[in-house]
């Protein structure tokens, strides 16, 4: 999968933009504030619907404009895509994949696959669980459609639920009924999370040694507020990769049931508690992600030099799997990073990305140039204006 052609109008600082990139790096090059992380932004957003850097749409169109377009043309090994893209000013957006209106954002996500690593994935490590529950959420969206459908709906019920509890309204029999439903969205939802965190041990063991040349180990676990019947013996809401392999064969063996009934369980016991504190206290939007290098916990003992490998090694883990899973490798976008990286991590990075198109934002090429293809291209970028 790469892109072949982007095509931006009143987007942020461009005017008017078409651009055709390389199947290999794409380097867009310029001093800060002068439109780089833009270009990434509008390609992100064809991902997913949404900026990673603003909830507010009319922040994206440019000043005096009432709208922005972004048109992006993708190659596929089946079938190409055109993604057009209208936001307008007063919120709302258009959408059209090959032509064709689309009503629903979850019929645009997984249509083109991306990974970005900026220097705000920092806080992956470094800030509160919502934060890596965002990271496994956005990737599993992408992955699966029936997870995004389950995360919504999970969303809306649990909103549901939580006003009932505010209200002090002890309603059983609409408690009753929205225990049902959350315990049953929420057992494909850690059925999947579970499922991907064993796909990042499986790539992030051997990514995360090459990086720091076998001097660390990495190992990511699940932390859920539920505890499951058979293993809360442990004492510990942990979910180990074990404990992942033992609930992974329950999914083989169509035993979804079990975790929605021990699920359900949970969140009966919980209720009084969660009447008298006025919201939801246990469920998968209170679980966390947790991350381990040699053994100790990364948040609150690793360096920042860690704390970046880590999240190196998510990104890159990210690319093997959704690789695995769809056939092809993602668009890799990379704002700013390799400035912030030492030497093994930046060559790491640049030397691994041969069959993947990346598209890299720097303020200088001068570490870059030794690792790229000839058949890449560099761009530069000046006060939203781009020359070869």
């Amino acid at each position: 999968m790469y892109i072949k052609r982007l095509e931006l109008k009143n987007y942020r600082n461009y005017s008017a933009l078409d651009l055709e990139l390389e199947k290999n790096v794409n380097v867009f090059v310029g001093d800060n504030a002068q439109g780089k992380t833009n270009i990434l932004e509008a390609i992100y957003y064809c991902g997913f619907g949404k900026s990673h850097r603003t909830n507010k749409d009319r922040e994206i169109i440019k000043w005096n404009e009432n709208n922005s377009i972004i048109k992006l043309h993708v190659c596929r090994k089946r079938l190409d895509k055109k993604i057009d893209i209208n936001i307008l000013k007063d919120g709302k957006k258009a959408i059209k994949i090959n032509s064709i209106k689309i009503s629903k954002i979850s019929d645009l996500i997984g249509v083109f696959n991306v990974v970005m690593f900026s220097p705000e994935d920092l806080r992956i490590v470094k800030e509160s669980p919502g934060v890596r529950r965002r990271f496994l959420d956005m990737e599993l969206c992408q992955l699966d459609k029936k997870y995004y459908y389950n995360l919504v709906q999970y969303n809306k019920v649990l909103h549901e639920r939580n006003s009932i509890l505010k209200s002090r309204n002890m309603d059983i029999s609409m408690m009753d009924i929205y225990d049902i439903q959350l315990s049953k969205f929420a057992s494909y939802i850690i059925q999947k999370r579970l499922y991907y965190i064993e796909k990042l041990n499986h790539y992030g063991k051997n990514i995360h040694k090459d990086i720091t040349s076998s001097k660390e180990d990495i190992f990511f676990k699940y932390i859920s507020s539920v505890k499951f019947s058979g293993i809360s013996s442990m004492n510990e809401e942990v979910i180990s990769s074990e404990i992942s392999k033992e609930i992974g064969s329950m999914v083989k063996d169509n035993s979804q049931e079990e975790i929605a009934s021990a699920v359900l369980d949970n969140l009966h016991k919980s209720r009084k508690n969660d009447f008298e504190r006025g919201i939801t206290g246990i469920g998968v939007h209170r679980d966390d992600l947790s991350i381990l290098i040699n053994g100790i916990d990364a948040k609150s003992f690793a360096s920042q030099g860690q704390q970046r490998t880590a999240v190196l090694t998510m990104k890159f883990s990210s690319l093997d799997i959704i690789q695995e899973i769809t056939g092809e490798y993602p668009v890799l976008l990379l704002d700013d990073v390799l400035s912030e990286l030492d030497f093994n991590r930046k060559k790491y990075i640049l030397s691994s990305i041969s069959d993947i198109q990346t598209i890299i934002t720097c303020t200088g090429i001068e570490d870059i140039e030794t690792y790229i293809k000839n058949d890449s291209r560099i761009f530069k970028v000046k006060d939203g204006t781009i020359s070869m």
